[in-house]
Formats: C-alpha cells, sequence, structure tokens
C-alpha cells in the first residue's frame, strides 16, 4: 500500500510511491514530478529566439498515460509577443491552463496555440506559476550546459 506524503493517506490502488512527485488528490494514480533543469533552455520558432533560460523547469507526469514531457519557462524569460487566448482547460492537478498565440508587433496572430500556462496553479501544483510551456511540436526546444 503506497502512502501519500501531503495528506498522510493510504491509497491501495495508487501503485508504487514516486519520491517528490505530486498527486492529484482525488486520483493518486494521476502525479508529476517537477524538476529543475541544470541547462540553458531556448526555445526558437523559424530561427527567431522566444525564450532563453537558465531556470527551466521539466515536467514529468502521469495519468490515463505517460505523457512527453513538458519544459517550462519563468515568464520573465520569454521574449516572444504572446497574446493570451479566451480559452481555458482545467486539469485536476495542475489547475486552469490559459493558452497564447505567438503575434507580430501590431498583434497580427503569427502562429496559433503555441504556447500554455497556469496563472494561478492549485495549492499543491504552485510551483508552475509565473512560468510557461511551450508545445514541442510548434518550436524547436535547444538544451545546452550553462
Amino acid at each position: 500500500m503506497a502512502t501519500d506524503n501531503r495528506q498522510g493517506a493510504a491509497h491501495p490502488q495508487s501503485g508504487a510511491f514516486v519520491s517528490g512527485a505530486i498527486h492529484n488528490p482525488a486520483e493518486p494514480r494521476h502525479f508529476m514530478r517537477v524538476k529543475p533543469i541544470a541547462r540553458r533552455i531556448r526555445i526558437y520558432r523559424d530561427g527567431a529566439v522566444l525564450a532563453d533560460s537558465a531556470r527551466a523547469l521539466r515536467l514529468l507526469e502521469v495519468g490515463r498515460d505517460l505523457y512527453d514531457p513538458a519544459v517550462y519557462i519563468p515568464r520573465e524569460d520569454v521574449t516572444a509577443m504572446l497574446r493570451q487566448k479566451e480559452q481555458t482547460t482545467h486539469c485536476p492537478l495542475k489547475g486552469d491552463a490559459v493558452y497564447f498565440d505567438l503575434v507580430d508587433d501590431n498583434g497580427a496572430p503569427i502562429l496559433r496555440d503555441i504556447a500554455w500556462s497556469y496563472a494561478t496553479p492549485l495549492p499543491h501544483a504552485d510551483i508552475l506559476a509565473g512560468f510557461i510551456s511551450f508545445y514541442p511540436d510548434k518550436v524547436s526546444i535547444e538544451e545546452s550546459p550553462l
């Protein structure tokens, strides 16, 4: 029987406990692990730098599937002009996501739905506050030594 160390509750069906993981309180088999990336991360689109950070996070999530890792960049390290959309979705593990289009200097869309963020994540996922993630199929992500 695994134990959720945040709440001290036993979860007979949760499987093996992952040290340092953040669990969905309603479904302990849905969890994530967020770790700092000790490398420089640059995000590119068509050769243009959209973000450059030495303070990025990597999020690994297990839910109904093992999801692809996501890289989260501190908002202040994003240089791209992004416009927040009205669209939102809810994740029971992280909270309400907001989405962004890449826009030009006049505010015209260059690429829709390029990134997302959890502006006000759930309390147990507050490590994501102030971070933004780009869809890896719409950008190039480069990692290099610090």
